[in-house]
């Protein structure tokens, strides 16, 4: 069942509580990440309390904005009885913890988030795991340009800490009136679940399905050793879902969750050419195939990038090698503590 699309307004960053479908409202609220624009959150009127999924990253004019916004629908941050967060990236997760502090608000996240919380240390640096595949993947200068990256207020002081309970895959949330099924969708994060309204025809998508973009994927304290593979692998697990009205966290509402799985898929199968061709003609590191390649839709350099976007590129460069190579296609070995890719004959 694909529920209607309610109108919504033209930008999807418009401030405000948004009707998606009966009790259901998106919130955007503001991030200090200029690329992403906004993250939606989701709140869900129920009698025993507003549910919402995600939260928003923890600062006073987010806080201000979530706060205004449910005051439009008659209702104060103490109403809200429970979030239901997708993964555990701050513009998720930390508001929710902030508001626990100071209202109780019971929180609950993936359990396969949990070896990310508890290993997160801020006297690590933002990035320490992904300098460390950095060097592997032949980028030396990158991985020192980004271990020392500043850190800002924003990113120091905000809350990572444990939730009250875990989300488990194949959970049933009951609510009054409908239900939320879990379900784990590994790849952008380890631990990410998508919540699915079945009923309703809703699917609270978290970063899993993007209507613009295609996520990252593995950018987390901890990250799995496979994250694309694990990342088709749960788009294919959405596709075989029956279809539904998606309910991004960065994005407009978009009327199926299939179509957008079906781009994603195809974006990775072409990327996946892509890598390969580059192995081909004789570059051998995920950073050597990264510089050869196009980056964003205005097919830019890898250069041209900051310092952000060209980690994640090459760590994505890298996973989409190491598909191949469990696919047969190329070998792979490290030499001197630098992975390199062949192709296999």
């Amino acid at each position: 069942m694909t529920a209607p699309v309610v109108e919504q307004p033209t930008d999807w960053t418009e401030p405000g509580a948004h009707p998606v479908a009966p009790g259901v409202h998106r919130i955007p609220l503001a991030l200090p990440i200029p690329s992403l624009h906004a993250v939606n959150v989701y709140v869900i009127e129920d009698t025993e309390g507003l549910v919402v999924v995600d939260s928003g990253w923890a600062m006073p004019d987010t806080r201000a904005s979530l706060e205004g916004a449910l005051a439009t629908l008659g209702h104060r941050l103490e109403d809200v009885a429970q979030f239901l967060v997708t993964h555990a990236h701050w513009d998720h997760y930390s508001q929710a913890l902030a508001l626990r502090e100071s209202f109780g608000t019971r929180v609950r996240i993936g359990r396969g988030e949990r070896p990310s919380i508890e290993a997160f240390d801020v006297r690590r640096g933002l990035h320490p795991r992904q300098v460390e595949l950095l060097r592997r993947c032949g980028a030396g200068a990158l991985a020192d340009e980004i271990a020392g990256l500043p850190m800002d207020r924003s990113e120091r002081d905000v809350p990572h800490t444990m939730p009250d309970a875990w989300l488990d895959d194949g959970e049933r949330v009951p609510l009054t009136g409908r239900g939320l099924d879990v379900f784990a969708t590994p790849g952008h994060t380890r631990g990410h679940v998508v919540l699915r309204d079945a009923e309703a025809g809703l699917l609270f998508a978290g970063d899993h399905v993007l209507p613009h973009i295609s996520p990252s994927i593995g950018l987390e304290t901890e990250p799995e050793p496979k994250p694309l593979r694990s990342y088709l692998e749960s788009l294919r697990l959405v596709r075989d879902m029956p279809d539904t009205l998606l309910l991004p966290a960065h994005g407009p509402v978009t009327p199926s969750v299939h179509t957008r799985v079906d781009q994603l898929l195809e974006h990775h199968a072409e990327r996946l050419d892509a890598a390969a061709a580059q192995v081909r003609a004789g570059r051998a590191t995920a950073f050597e195939v990264a510089e050869a390649m196009p980056w964003t839709r205005r097919k830019r350099e890898l250069g041209d990038l900051d310092a952000f976007s060209r980690m994640l590129a090459v760590l994505e460069i890298e996973a989409h090698l190491d598909v191949l190579a469990d696919r047969g296609l190329l070998d792979a070995h490290e030499e001197g503590g630098v992975r390199r890719y062949a192709v296999r004959r």
